[in-house]
């Protein structure tokens, strides 16, 4: 037992340690010669990070692994309670029940699972693009229909199209929105939000609110939640975890807080329809873990990556004019304009991953408006960013 203490304990809170992931089944590392053809560029792009989950939650995981029985579990009060208080503690959501909580393996299952229960096939669903792709997905694959919002640059940051959202509000079902964005890094303003929540009351649209970025906002920012805003949250379907924020996405337990009681009976049904189960012994001690103990390790994460992106900020500046940095109001990813290189889409896939060793996202997976674009994940060492920055750099 002393050595599963003395593992979290070398690595928790050092971020600028490398931390060997090859031959560990990792998608980021091992997919690199499927993805890119290339299995040695620095991979920039899966959204998890490269540094160790908080010390409580690799102690959490050694301590369940010690039991040799691994079967079918439940989820205990103990981990309703975790999540209830870490909401009201960072987001000052202080009214959940426990029976407003649906557990879930993840957003994507749960976007089908939405799509699913509260429309009907060829209806439509609203999605934001540039937007994380498997929005699009879990409407296509479940037989309902696009209708696209696009986001707008304005004055370098990202707005939404209000005037032509509550266009679509009057035929849809379902808005799909992404608080924060994922790729675009935008921390929506209490005024948007409150415009989003005064269109869906007017057209009685149904709300999918992804915010499992919620915890991940640099300190000029801050998030609030959708639900928390609106008079009546009837409406709203809130997806949040502790993956992203603790760097836990392969252990695939989330939860859904849905306040209206028959839409919980919906999606729960769709779950069920679904055959999806998201119980595991070791996601759900994880999941406690991260959200009773990991708030010390988040701070130090999030003085991190914000000196990280601004170190990416400035270095773009001096060195490489050319592609320029949507500055991000939350997660660890970075949206890169990258317009001004001159090169179609397959040229910068080129040149990122054959000139410069460098695997990014490609902007055109997250739909309309990502032609470009490239998306750059900074979570890990900072030295390795600074590599991959001077590989670009040199490839020019």
């Amino acid at each position: 037992m002393n050595n599963h203490q003395a593992f979290p304990d070398k690595y928790n809170c050092n971020f600028d340690l490398k931390i060997n992931r090859a031959q560990s089944c990792s998608l980021k590392y091992d997919g690199r010669q499927d993805m890119f053809g290339n299995a040695s560029v620095i991979p920039l792009w899966v959204a998890d990070m490269d540094f160790a989950a908080p010390a409580a939650v690799t102690r959490a995981l050694s301590q369940r692994s010690t039991h040799p029985i691994y079967g079918y579990t439940l989820y205990p009060d103990s981990l309703y309670e975790s999540l209830i208080d870490w909401l009201a503690c960072h987001h000052g959501w202080r009214d959940v029940h426990r029976d407003w909580i649906v557990m879930c393996p993840g957003v994507v299952p749960s976007l089908h699972a939405s799509s699913i229960a509260f429309s009907k096939p060829n209806e439509l669903i609203i999605v934001q693009p540039p937007v994380y792709f498997p929005f699009f997905s879990a409407v296509s694959t479940t037989g309902r229909n696009l209708v696209l919002n696009p986001l707008r640059i304005q004055n370098k940051r990202y707005t939404i199209n209000f005037d032509q959202l509550e266009e679509h509000a009057k035929r849809a079902k379902i808005l799909f929105l992404c608080s924060p964005h994922n790729p675009v890094g935008r921390v929506w303003s209490e005024e948007e939000l409150k415009n989003i929540i005064k269109i869906s009351k007017k057209h009685d649209l149904i709300i999918f609110s992804d915010e499992i970025h919620a915890d991940l906002v640099f300190s000029e920012n801050k998030h609030k939640m959708l639900a928390v805003l609106a008079e009546d949250p009837s409406n709203i379907i809130t997806a949040v975890a502790p993956s992203k924020t603790f760097n836990i996405p392969g252990l695939n337990l989330s939860a859904l807080i849905v306040p209206n009681k028959r839409h919980r009976n919906l999606i729960t049904k769709a779950f069920e329809t679904l055959h999806i189960s998201s119980s595991n012994p070791f996601s759900i001690v994880a999941f406690e873990a991260a959200y009773k103990e990991g708030g010390p390790w988040l701070l130090k994460l999030l003085s991190y990556l914000q000196d990280t992106r601004d170190f990416v900020e400035q270095y773009l500046r001096d060195y490489l004019p050319e592609i320029r940095l949507i500055k991000p109001d939350a997660t660890y990813l970075l949206w890169l304009d990258c317009r001004k290189l001159g090169m179609n889409d397959t040229e910068l896939h080129n040149f990122f991953v054959h000139k410069a060793g460098v695997g990014m996202s490609p902007g055109t997976i997250f739909g309309e408006g990502g032609s470009g674009f490239m998306r750059m994940n900074i979570g890990m060492p900072r030295h390795i960013i600074a590599t991959a920055l001077a590989n670009i750099k040199d490839a020019f």
